[in-house]
């Protein structure tokens, strides 16, 4: 298990280059992350929701991406709330106080999913979420040490020496935990390097013989980490290097689904822009994309209090283009409508009337992979679906695309807005690039999954080049 120093030191990174060196040894190996929290979820096969860095783990691993990868899944809506996913489906929606009521009754179900994946692979390499120094939420932790003792699964702790005072994390880790806790720990790695590593030969000495734990090596900082999907929002670059169509994207307070632009932030002839809080929308964008967010009205609100809505009004009127996705799509219509109170207190909040389109919420989720056809171009698209909400309206009659002969998404008249449920779609090349071409950008022909398999491939021979993977593979029990 690799459990981190802190919060966001490279743990799926680190976990997904290990599947991918196991399984170039031939080794039958399976991702597993007990709890984790994002709102930036895959879809499996089944229909369930995982996190998004467990199915990149699943793919390094040649796996399909299962719902015990990752049993519990948290997927904030507001500050202080989240959606439980318990194995795939929505069990409940919890205050962040009420949640440590309800993990008790979570262990079984991970142990549960847990003792799945071994029975059917070889190795399971588990990711860890947060930092088991948090030992305030010791009692009940399902998510680091708490299940490393429950499962008896050694775990290698990682520090990041970007943020600085990586000794500190490390040595103060071991200071905090009890001793049940620091025996299941067979070691530590140094993570994101930058520079000469052998500068922190004494740093490295220190660690070991402070703690008595053994080093697994230090990890210079990789190059190509753009080139995955990240599990982070505050991963995302800020903008990307290609020079043409101008594209931005708001960064939402909830935004969800964010890997929808990876595809984009690679291509040569594309400028991607993410618009953050209080900064303006530039009056050169092409495209506006809003994305997919876990809090349709809460971030409507949000987007008005940065003035986006006056931006989005004045990008309409030069002419620009905008492309809702999920959420995002659900704000371009005139209301957005939650009797029930499913994303926080019941109500209607007004949209940015950009299509005729209104939503109301509903308890029922749809969490489906979905092969599509745009309506545009005729192309082909093979992408996800994961939203609560139903949307319907006058404008719903120019679809965005099709599926199974329905139609999915919804147009303005003239073409220049439009919304779609669809996530995943620029993951797909084919569609891609008529979508580009179509704003006359002329494809860089890249396959996008082929770059992910590529960079996973250089992920695991950086690894080996400058971990011990072979002992970190022999720790497993």
């Amino acid at each position: 298990m690799v459990q981190g120093a802190g919060s966001n030191v490279g743990k799926s990174m680190l976990v997904a280059g290990l599947c991918r060196a196991a399984r170039r040894r031939g080794i039958d190996v399976a991702p597993f992350k007990p709890q984790n929290m994002s709102n930036n979820a895959a879809v499996t096969p089944d229909g369930g929701e995982i996190g998004r860095a467990q199915a990149l783990q699943a793919l390094a691993a040649g796996l399909e991406p299962h719902t015990d990868m990752n049993p519990v899944l948290l997927k904030p809506e507001t500050d202080i709330g989240a959606q439980v996913i318990v194995q795939g489906r929505r069990l409940t929606t919890l205050a962040a106080r009420d949640y440590g009521s309800l993990k008790s009754q979570l262990l079984p179900p991970v142990l549960e999913s847990f003792a799945r994946l071994k029975a059917a692979h070889d190795l399971v390499l588990v990711e860890g979420a947060g930092s088991p120094a948090e030992v305030n939420l010791r009692a009940k932790d399902i998510a680091n040490m708490g299940f490393a003792c429950a499962a008896d699964v050694p775990v290698v702790l990682a520090g990041d020496i970007e943020r600085g005072g990586v000794i500190a994390q490390i040595v103060g880790t071991q200071a905090v935990m009890d001793a049940a806790d620091n025996a299941q720990i067979v070691g530590f790695l140094i993570n994101k390097f930058r520079g000469d590593v052998s500068l922190f030969d004494d740093g490295y000495r220190l660690i070991e013989y402070s703690t008595g734990w053994s080093g697994f090596g230090v990890l210079p900082f990789f190059p190509d980490a753009a080139k995955l999907p990240a599990e982070d929002a505050l991963d995302l670059p800020r903008r990307s290097k290609g020079r043409g169509l101008r594209i931005a994207c708001l960064a939402l307070s909830r935004i969800a689904n964010f890997d929808d632009l990876d595809p984009l932030a690679q291509e040569p002839g594309v400028d991607l822009t993410l618009i953050a809080p209080g900064e303006v929308i530039p009056g050169d964008i092409d495209l506006v994309i809003l994305p997919g967010t876990k809090s349709t009205r809460g971030d409507l609100a949000f987007l008005r209090a940065q003035g986006w809505d006056v931006d989005l009004a004045a990008h309409v009127r030069r002419g620009g283009h905008v492309l809702g996705i999920c959420g995002g799509y659900q704000m371009l219509g005139e209301t957005v409508r939650d009797p029930e109170g499913i994303e926080g207190a019941a109500g209607e909040t007004p949209g940015l009337g950009l299509l005729d389109i209104d939503t109301v919420m509903k308890p029922d989720k749809r969490t489906t992979r979905v092969s599509a056809t745009h309506a545009a171009t005729g192309a082909k698209i093979s992408g996800y679906e994961i939203h609560i909400g139903q949307t319907d309206g006058p404008d719903r009659a120019r679809p965005f695309a099709s599926v199974d002969g329905q139609p999915e998404g919804a147009s303005s008249a003239d073409g220049r807005i439009t919304g779609s449920y669809l996530h995943g779609l620029f993951s797909d090349d084919s569609f891609r690039a008529a979508f580009l071409e179509g704003f006359g950008v002329r494809p860089a022909g890249v396959s996008y999954a082929a770059t992910v398999e590529a960079t996973l491939d250089e992920l695991a021979d950086f690894m080996e080049a400058h971990l011990d993977v072979a002992g970190l593979l022999a720790a497993a029990r």
